[in-house]
């Protein structure tokens, strides 16, 4: 079945167009470069992977409750509209949420892809388009694998949310080269891991879990990358251009902890636009999903070298400027840790299997 068929809403076109801007560098220097930027890189390579191998896609899935989200992480729960939901209408409430957040998981790695090979092309330096190579293949294999769980195991689509799709497009339009490094590997990035990160560690649902751990253990690589590289570009930087950068990560940060709240899903069940905004801002899934949003983006943005006085009174604003102090790498440690583990459980018990079906086998067969 063609992905148009499966979306909520029809699509005006198949595509969206963004005027490429900036120009394509290449560079005759091929000596070693950073070795640190080279590790990451070597690391790249090593941990390739097949979505269609590593992921158990033979797990079922119940399409009405997908993530086994809870009555109460509903932004509906308690309401006259949840009152009056039957036990099937409850069910197509958890089945749209599942598909928008997952929908918008996918929109967001097709934008990832996109800005990584913008990378490639705009990086001026060699080490950085080796790595971002490896990276393109990542969010190539992560859109396949979101893509495969919604057209297979939910059978619906969202449109991409108009707020990520105006941060992607503001990514990609600007012609400075580090932008795409900027909006995606600190903002779009650090949104997925928190959003990854809280179904991750609440659904008791094996596929989801393995998608989005595997998927998380490839990201913890990618903001590597994104703080390394720039790190070192903003050292060479004027206020001025500093300043600069610092009013697109507070947009940008205001635009997500703001609009990408799911409006849309209530929307379909009838509830006018004004309600289910209030509905959403009650919620406390959303409380919480807003300040891991943070827990990733504001320590890497202090450790790239932004975090000049008006960035820091927006954090004031938004009350996450204590989150600077964090651990960037202790979370990402987790993540790869996280992925690791689920894999050594999973091939331990499939081992266990299977000893035991030979057992059985042999004690057939003395019968």
């Amino acid at each position: 079945m063609s992905t148009r068929d499966l979306y909520t809403s029809a699509q005006e076109s198949p595509g969206w167009q963004v005027p490429a801007t900036g120009a394509a560098r290449f560079t005759w220097e091929y000596d070693d470069g950073r070795e640190r930027l080279l590790n990451l890189y070597q690391k790249g390579k090593d941990k390739q992977w097949d979505g269609a191998r590593r992921i158990d896609w033979d797990l079922e899935v119940d399409p009405f409750d997908p993530l086994g989200t809870p009555d109460e992480a509903l932004s509906l729960y308690g309401t006259r509209y949840w009152d009056r939901m039957s036990a099937r209408e409850r069910g197509e409430l958890r089945r749209h949420y599942a598909s928008w957040q997952f929908s918008q998981f996918l929109h967001g790695e097709q934008g990832a892809m996109v800005c990584a090979a913008r990378i490639v092309e705009s990086a001026p330096d060699l080490d950085a388009k080796f790595y971002s190579a490896t990276q393109t293949m990542d969010e190539a294999r992560h859109a396949e694998i979101y893509g495969r769980f919604l057209h297979e195991k939910v059978g619906l689509l969202y449109p991409v949310n108009d707020s990520l799709k105006a941060l992607l497009g503001d990514t990609l339009r600007d012609s400075r080269w580090d932008l795409p490094y900027l909006g995606m590997q600190v903002l779009i990035e650090g949104l997925a891991l928190a959003a990854f990160g809280l179904i991750r560690d609440t659904t008791d649902k094996p596929l989801p879990k393995q998608i989005l751990a595997y998927v998380m253990q490839d990201e913890a690589r990618h903001v590597a990358f994104g703080r390394m590289a720039l790190r070192d570009h903003y050292r060479q930087l004027s206020d001025a251009e500093l300043r600069e950068r610092e009013e697109f990560v507070i947009e940008g940060c205001y635009l997500m902890r703001d609009r990408l709240r799911g409006v849309e899903v209530l929307e379909n069940f009838g509830v006018p636009r004004a309600e289910a905004e209030e509905c959403s801002e009650r919620s406390e899934n959303l409380r919480l999903f807003r300040k891991l949003l943070f827990s990733r983006i504001v320590p890497c943005v202090k450790d790239i070298g932004l975090w000049g006085e008006r960035l820091q009174r927006a954090y004031v604003d938004m009350g996450v400027l204590e989150m600077g102090d964090a651990s960037l790498d202790a979370l990402m440690a987790e993540d790869e840790e996280v992925a690791e583990r689920l894999d050594a459980e999973r091939f331990a018990r499939e081992e266990r299997e299977r000893v035991a079906e030979v057992h059985h086998t042999i004690a057939a067969a003395g019968d």
